[in-house]
Formats: C-alpha cells, structure tokens, sequence
C-alpha cells in the first residue's frame, strides 16, 4: 500500500439499518427486524432471516479472503438503531462476528459514525443534531469498546442527505467536529463549487473540503469525499467501483501525482442485488486484485487520507466545495452584510423568484424531499424537541449527570426516534402512525 505502486483505487461502503417502531408487546418498541420475524406473512418480511445474514456476513467475508492471501477493504455504516434493536434481539451471533470486524480486522474494515436514529439533517431540529451524533457513538462503545470507537473518524450521512441552509450546515459541521469527526461522504449532486459550477471530472475523484458559513458569518470546513453517481445498489453490490477505478489514471493536486479515488455507499441488505450478487462478487474482485498485482487496489476513507498526508498535502490543498444553492443565497446577498434577518431576507426572495431553489437540502436523488408533504410529522418532530430542551436543557444547565438518569435516557430516545427518516419515506399510512405513537410516548416520557 505505498502511494507510488497505486495508479488508483476505490473505497465501497455499506449502510444498514432497521428502524424501530412501536409494535411491540403492549406497544413496546422493537426493532423492524424482530417485527419482520414475528409477522412474515406482510410485505416482504419473509426476508428476515436473510437480512439478518447480510447485518453479519462480513464477519464472514474478509476473515475468509485474509485467510486466502487477499487484502480487502470494506466500510461499515451502522445505525445506532439497528446497533440497538440487534441487542434488543440478543443477536449475540450477529454481533460476535461484528466485533471480530472491530478488534482483529480494523485494517480491513472501517467504521463510519452515523446519527443514531437515521435523521436526516435538514429535517432535524438543530439542537438534537449532536445528541443523535453523540448517541450513536455511546451505542457503538458500548458494543464495540472506546478503543474501536477511537478509530471511527469517517461519517456516513443518512440518506446522503447534506443541508443547505446555511446555519442547518454549520451545526452539523460543528457538532461532527466537536465529536472527532475527519471526514464525511457526500453525493456528488448535492455540491457544488463556491461559484456555482458542478464538480469538474478529476475533482470528483478527489478529496474537497466542504465549506460551511452561517449567518454570523463564521466559517468551519470538513474533508469530503465524493460519492458519484445517484443511488444504485448495483454500484457496490456489483464491484462496479473497482472497474471505474480500473479506467482512471493518477491526477495532480498541488504539484503531487497521487491516486484517484472512486466512492460509493449503498444499501448493504435490500434488493435481490445486494442479497445474492454482491457476496458472489465481492470476494471474485478481491481474488483478482490479488492474482493480477493490479494496480487499482481498495482503500478505506481514513487509509487514503493518511496516504495523502504522508506526501506532504494538507486539507488546505484540497479544492472545496458547498452544498448545491448556496451560492444564490451569498449572490444574493452581495456586498450586504451577513447576518440572519438578511440571510433569511435572501431565501424568501429565491423562494418566490426561483422555481428551483430551495433549503431542503439533497440526498440520494434529487426528486425526494424530507420536508414538502410531511407537516403531519415535522410539526409534532418540532414540538417534542422542543419540549424535550424546555424540560432538560435548565437541569442540564446546573447538573450534567441529569444525561445518565433513566427519565432523560427515556425521554432522550423517543425524542430521537421520532425523527427517523423511515416514517417519511415509506409515506403515508402505518408508518406516518408510528411516528404519531412515538409522539404520544415521548410526550408521556416528559411528564414524569
């Protein structure tokens, strides 16, 4: 793995995730997957057992391809849902094979932080962007162990979904910063660069730095990887990275020849793609890497990283980039001052006159909004946030172990739950009227 035998290289990651619902005994909550094995008659529930397999698989895969003289990599995106439903489950098989992954395979095998309950960004009440960010690493510690949790520096967006509202992007930045984050992935679409220009070719391949300004004008940034190309499972489930990376040649950033790198994240359990081709396909790629000595080789985020770095480049080196629209908003504003009533001035103004803009945000394609249709959950998602900080946040003020007291625990996990993406993207109907349960529970929660 020395940069100079590298001509390129790709990095695959995969996402999982069950969400849980009020579907229990008495309405106790439970994971997906627990409720898919209960009832396998609905839906396509009969593919618990083989969701269940693909959560544990790699603890499978990559001690079988070490043992055959290849050198694989993988990138894991677990949700703390999933992490906490498969405990609910007492899935110790399932979680035995992810912690061999974590403390005998971590050249392997990168863990990617996640939000705890899958939220997506934009959609997220603000104050609670760090508490799903700071849960999340307290489920994987518990779990894996604060020496496994230390190696976790690379973030995996929910639904790769990146807000670009000004202020929505620099708390998130913020809280992933102050939580030890390094690096993120973010879909190519939902870039741009700071005149307004889509991604040019070879930076696509390349690390940005993703620049974030609120409306006190402060300014933070974050090394981003580029995912490309719009939501298939067949890109990863099919090695598809390998052979783009196969066809692309070293590029030149601040003078230095280094390698290209192709991104892709996709679903790591759904579809007939990821159930049956892709462990079919995965190790064959790793097997011909190793017979062939190419020179197209996987990488983890963190691994490429650390390979630029060696060469002497920095983040500053880096080109950057911001979320798509933002630079309406900055052309908007021109040579006035940047501050919050003129920002939000701005975005009415584009909202009225641009049948194109809007602060939603993107994600995986760029016909689905989180926001335009769901008041039904928005409001009470804002309401119970909201009284969740009006309860805790004055204790909090004056007693910071309030955090381990089993009310707050309670009320903390039915206020970060109701903002689960999964209540919205599968529509109206049952899971619209989990979210109304989750809201009725988490409400009780905060009477106590």
């Amino acid at each position: 793995m020395k940069l100079e035998n590298i001509k390129s290289a790709f990095a695959c990651a995969l996402h999982m995730h069950q969400p849980t619902i009020p579907a229990g005994k008495d309405g106790g909550l439970i994971s997906n997957l627990q409720y898919m094995f209960e009832y396998p008659q609905e839906g396509d529930n009969h593919n618990a057992a083989t969701f269940a397999g693909c959560y544990g698989r790699m603890g499978e895969i990559i001690p079988f391809l070490v043992s055959e003289g290849c050198n694989p990599r993988i990138m894991l995106d677990y949700s703390g849902n999933l992490l906490w439903g498969l405990q609910q489950m007492g899935r110790a098989d399932i979680l035995a094979k992810l912690k061999l992954l974590s403390k005998d395979y971590s050249s392997q095998v990168e863990w990617l932080g996640t939000m705890w309950s899958h939220a997506v960004a934009t959609s997220t009440p603000i104050p609670d962007l760090k508490l799903h960010i700071q849960l999340w690493q307290q489920e994987f510690s518990r779990i894996f162990g604060t020496e496994a949790l230390a190696k976790v520096r690379g973030f995996s967006l929910p639904e790769m979904h990146l807000p670009n509202h000004p202020d929505t992007l620099y708390a998130l930045i913020k809280a992933l910063k102050e939580c030890g984050y390094q690096w993120l992935i973010v879909q190519e679409h939902s870039v741009e660069n700071l005149d307004g220009t889509g991604l040019t070719f070879g930076q696509k391949y390349l690390p940005n730095r993703l620049i974030a300004r609120n409306s006190d004008n402060q300014t933070l940034e974050i090394t981003a990887l580029i995912k490309t190309q719009g939501s298939d499972t067949k890109l990863v489930g099919q090695m598809q990275p390998y052979f783009e990376a196969k066809s692309k040649n070293k590029l030149t950033l601040n003078n230095i020849s280094i390698p290209p790198l192709v991104t892709q994240i996709a679903d790591g359990e759904n579809g007939g793609v990821m159930m049956n081709e892709f462990p079919r396909d995965f190790p064959r790629i790793w097997h011909e890497i190793r017979d062939s000595e190419s020179e197209t080789v996987g990488l983890n985020g963190s691994e490429y990283l650390e390979l630029l770095e060696n060469t002497g480049l920095k983040q500053e080196d880096f080109p950057t980039c911001q979320p798509v629209q933002q630079h309406k908003i900055w052309q908007k504003l021109e040579n006035q001052a940047v501050k919050r009533e003129n920002i939000e001035e701005a975005i009415a103004s584009l909202k009225s006159s641009d049948s194109h803009f809007h602060v939603d945000g993107a994600s995986w394609t760029n016909d689905l909004s989180w926001v335009r249709g769901y008041e039904n959950v928005l409001q009470p998602m804002e309401r119970l946030s909201a009284k969740f900080h009006a309860k805790f946040d004055p204790i909090l003020a004056n007693d910071p172990e309030v955090v381990k007291h089993p009310d707050y625990q309670i009320a903390l996990r039915y206020n970060l739950l109701l903002q689960t993406s999964c209540f919205r993207y599968w529509g109206q109907g049952i899971w619209t009227d989990y979210a109304k349960e989750i809201y009725r529970l988490g409400e009780e929660s905060l009477k106590v």
